[in-house]
């Protein structure tokens, strides 16, 4: 037979379709919320990076009669560079499963939604490992149950922590150092849970309130006691366990805080904490760089779904990002 045969070289719009309404409505995954997605064509380029310091500097000087004004000028680093691998999975559907299916299975789909949600939980964990650890970030914080000290925050789940007062500090710090006031709070889930029962914010919240009404403290009430643009709450979850032994999930954000500033659009001299390379040039990919083939397995005597999806999520700038590490108990 000749090679490749068509359906090998064939990419599934409707499946790839499925695969985009979930990454876009799968509102427990935050790794394609908080930075842009940058669509490429290239799987490896470079990007440009401006020292901001040259911007920022007090260079103008009056101008005598006759002579020339003062010249400024700014440095650009172009050695900054993006690879987006390939991460894929299948999932093989036997001739003998699809004759015996009921008619109200829909296997092709059912196995593009599967395969989805691993793409889900592999970029969630990527981001986790990318932007939401310890040692990435300039200012990087941990909580601690006693007196804090230098680079410490109280744990915000104890009563007496100061945590509106731990974020201000985090923004005016942001903006003394970057010129850019952080806009954007993550939280993994058990943090975001502290906070909402947090005293300080449940006693402010209480008296914006219709009299009478429980103070019921939410993402954008937090978003406005601390001053950004938006709160996003890590709500994603993964089985740790292997196939076959008890499940054992967990959330993947864990214990903790990362204030960022993040580009509401991309664009050239645009600063943001990070950026997510997407290659879209890859045949058939979607704008997030995934895409979903179906092709026949005869040896298998199955038909195959894979899913690929190509990206790389790329710190831009660790000035612009505050985290706090274990920062509730």
């Amino acid at each position: 037979m000749p090679q490749p045969t068509p359906n090998a070289v064939h990419v599934d719009a409707p499946l790839t379709q499925i695969s985009v309404a979930f990454l876009q409505d799968a509102s427990n995954f935050i790794a394609g919320q908080v930075f842009p997605t940058i669509p490429v064509a290239k799987q490896s380029d470079r990007y440009y990076t401006y020292d901001r310091g040259f911007f920022n500097r007090d260079e103008m000087e009056v101008r005598a009669p006759g002579t020339e004004s003062k010249g400024v000028a700014y440095e650009v680093d172009n050695t900054p560079t993006y690879y987006a691998p390939i991460y894929a999975a299948h999932h093989d559907i036997a001739d003998e499963v699809r004759a015996n299916a009921d008619s109200v299975l829909d296997l092709n789909r059912e196995a593009a939604e599967l395969l989805t949600h691993k793409a889900l939980i592999k970029r969630e964990k990527l981001w986790a490992d990318t932007f939401f650890a310890g040692s990435v970030w300039t200012n990087d914080y941990d909580g601690v149950s006693g007196t804090p000290g230098a680079n410490q925050v109280k744990h915000w789940s104890d009563a007496a922590s100061t945590p509106i007062e731990d974020v201000r500090f985090a923004n005016t710090t942001l903006m003394q150092e970057t010129g850019r006031a952080g806009n954007t709070l993550v939280l993994g889930r058990e943090v975001a849970d502290k906070l909402l029962d947090h005293p300080d914010i449940i006693d402010r919240i209480k008296y914006g309130q219709t009299p009478g009404a429980p103070a019921m403290a939410g993402t954008a009430a937090l978003a406005a006691l601390f001053g950004v643009e938006r709160v996003l709450v890590m709500n994603s979850i993964e089985n740790t366990a292997a196939e076959g032994a008890t499940n054992s999930h967990a959330f993947i954000g864990g214990k903790k805080a990362l204030l960022c500033y993040a580009a509401p659009n991309p664009g050239i001299m645009t600063p943001s904490a990070g950026y997510t390379f997407a290659w879209n040039g890859y045949m058939g990919a979607a704008g997030a760089g995934q895409r979903v083939s179906r092709f026949r397995m005869d040896h298998l005597r199955s038909d195959r779904i894979e899913l690929e999806m190509a990206f790389d999520q790329k710190l831009v700038s660790a000035d612009l990002g505050f985290f706090w590490d274990s920062v509730i108990a």
